[in-house]
């Protein structure tokens, strides 16, 4: 799960980097997932 408000400094990710400017070509380095098949989370 992604918090913009953390971001995520293992994967270069700075705090209050929104998901839709995380770039295209991202893929998680987990599961090699590119952006497309993230979807959100429901509050």
């Amino acid at each position: 799960m992604y918090e913009p408000a953390v971001g995520n400094l293992n994967i270069d990710i700075a705090p209050q980097i929104t998901f839709e400017d995380i770039p295209e070509h991202w893929v998680c380095p987990i599961y090699g997932f590119g952006k497309d098949v993230f979807v959100p989370l429901e509050e």
